[in-house]
Parts: C-alpha cells; sequence; structure tokens
C-alpha cells in the first residue's frame, strides 16, 4: 500500500516539481511550488467546484430545516423523517461536500511528504526523461528557507484561512429559502462562527512548525480556492 501511494501520488508529484524547478529560470524552488500548486488546483477543479456547490446548497437550505425541526421537536423520528423527505425533495445530499474533501486527502498527504521529505532527499527519484538536479535549492525568492518553518508564512496562511471561513460563512441564501427563517441562528451557522476563528488559529500554530515549503503551498491554494469560491459562489 505505501509502495502503491508512493508510485502513483509522491513521486509524480516530485517530479512535476522537479520539472518546473528545472525549466524556472534561476531554478527558484518558491516559483516552483506555486506551479505545481496551481496544476494540482486545475486537476483537482471539478472536486473543488462540487463540494462548494453542496456547501452552498447546505446554507440555503438551512432555514427550511431550522422550521422543520421547530415543527417535530417532540418527535425526533418525525423529525428525521421529515429532514430526510425534505433533502430528498430538494435533491440535496447533506454528506455530498464531505466526500470531495476524502478523494482529496490521499493527494493532500502525497503534497506533504513531497515538501516534508523531497525538499531535503539526496537520492529523488526523478524519472528518466527529467533532468535531475542532484540536491534542490531551498532558499526561495532570495530570503525564504523552504525547508525550514516560518512564522511570518504561517501568520499569513492564517489570516487567508480567515478571509476563506469568513466568506464561506457570510455568504447569503437564495432568497427562496432565506425568509423561511431569517431570524433563527442554526447550529451550522453556529459552527461555521466558530470555525472562522478555530481553522485560522489551527492554521498558525501547525504553520509553525512544518516547513515553509508546505506553508507557501498551502498559502497559494488557499488564494485559489478564494477564487474558486467568488466565482461559483
Amino acid at each position: 500500500m505505501i509502495e502503491f501511494f508512493r508510485v502513483i501520488l509522491y513521486q509524480p508529484l516530485l517530479n512535476l516539481l522537479v520539472l518546473f524547478y528545472n525549466i524556472i529560470p534561476g531554478n527558484d524552488l518558491g516559483v516552483a511550488i506555486i506551479f505545481l500548486t496551481i496544476v494540482t488546483k486545475l486537476l483537482l477543479f471539478p472536486l473543488s467546484r462540487q463540494g462548494i456547490k453542496a456547501q452552498k446548497s447546505l446554507q440555503e437550505v438551512q432555514p427550511q430545516l431550522e422550521k422543520i425541526k421547530r415543527k417535530h421537536a417532540h418527535d425526533k423520528e418525525k423529525q428525521t423523517k421529515a429532514i430526510m423527505s425534505f433533502y430528498k425533495e430538494n435533491k440535496v445530499n447533506p454528506f455530498s461536500s464531505c466526500l470531495p474533501l476524502l478523494i482529496q486527502l490521499p493527494i493532500l498527504i502525497a503534497v506533504f511528504q513531497v515538501f516534508r521529505v523531497g525538499l531535503t532527499d539526496t537520492a529523488l527519484p526523478v524519472y528518466s526523461f527529467i533532468h535531475n538536479p542532484g540536491v534542490l535549492k531551498v532558499m526561495a525568492f532570495g530570503f525564504l528557507n523552504l525547508a525550514e518553518p516560518s512564522v511570518v508564512l504561517a501568520a499569513l496562511t492564517a489570516v487567508f484561512q480567515y478571509f476563506q471561513m469568513k466568506f464561506l460563512s457570510t455568504h447569503k441564501p437564495d432568497q427562496k429559502f432565506a425568509k423561511a427563517g431569517a431570524k433563527d441562528e442554526s447550529m451550522m451557522s453556529a459552527m461555521n462562527k466558530q470555525m472562522k476563528f478555530m481553522m485560522p488559529a489551527f492554521t498558525l500554530f501547525i504553520g509553525m512548525t512544518l516547513p515553509s515549503g508546505l506553508m507557501l503551498y498551502w498559502l497559494a491554494s488557499l488564494i485559489i480556492s478564494i477564487i474558486e469560491q467568488k466565482i461559483i459562489l
């Protein structure tokens, strides 16, 4: 299983990074990481689009769901049946926003391995048709050591993580659903408010311990995701 993961995900991503590293003038690894981020986000765009649209659908129907919950507050069985019936009638899958994330998880783990191991690997598993530069120069943009943690980069990533969460939590649902329960703060709304601050805090905490190469990928990925969300929503 580990070997399958290396061959199918880790090695292709690492080789793509090395390819960009080779063709970019000055062999700037930071620029190569940004290019790798763009390519991976393009490949994952169909899944991201599905997840964002599913999350949007769930936000839009929350007022109606609150109305159903209040109506059957004292009968959990009827409440569950009514909610499932509502999902079916409105063609909403409550788990559809999680599936794309689960599918993307192995790719994210492979990217983590690329930046945790690949940046300092002295025996890069490079394909025969790609030039092997030996050891990658980890100094990016002339000042950032991508193999070492950076508090500044972690903080910047946390800021963009906040803006992404804020954008999702403040997106207004369609008016056809909004009037049904505009005065009710749903459980999802409360969770979104908490996550808007918890996720950036988690990003900052863990980002200060991770290689800057991974945080640069994370930052670039967040910026592209915000652009995706703005277009789709």
